[in-house]
């Protein structure tokens, strides 16, 4: 089984959607461009947001368990995916890497 870093690649931020729909919230995100964490296998790293592990941990287990070519190859390195949380005011992407 591989170890998959997990890089906070990209943070957006749609701020008419959260003024208009949004309650507000003092503290929904921590995440940081270019954080990193390393998943061991379907372990979710400690610190990592539960909504975005639950947006990204099927393909993180897929890559910790050998797959490649996630989306029919789209991805230059078949042994990696951009995934984005599933937050819809202010989604992270991240770049998930099988690692040895």
């Amino acid at each position: 089984m591989y170890k998959v870093r997990i890089t906070a690649m990209r943070i957006a931020c749609y701020r008419d959607l959260m003024e208009e729909y949004e309650n507000p919230m003092e503290h929904a995100c921590d995440m940081k461009e270019g954080q990193v964490f390393v998943a061991d296998g379907w372990k979710k790293p400690e610190g990592f947001c539960d909504s975005a592990w639950n947006s990204i941990s099927p393909f993180v287990m897929t890559l910790a368990y050998g797959g490649e070519g996630i989306y029919e190859g789209w991805m230059k390195n078949k042994r990696s995916a951009m995934i984005s949380c599933n937050d819809g005011f202010r989604p992270v992407s991240f770049l998930l890497e099988a690692i040895e």
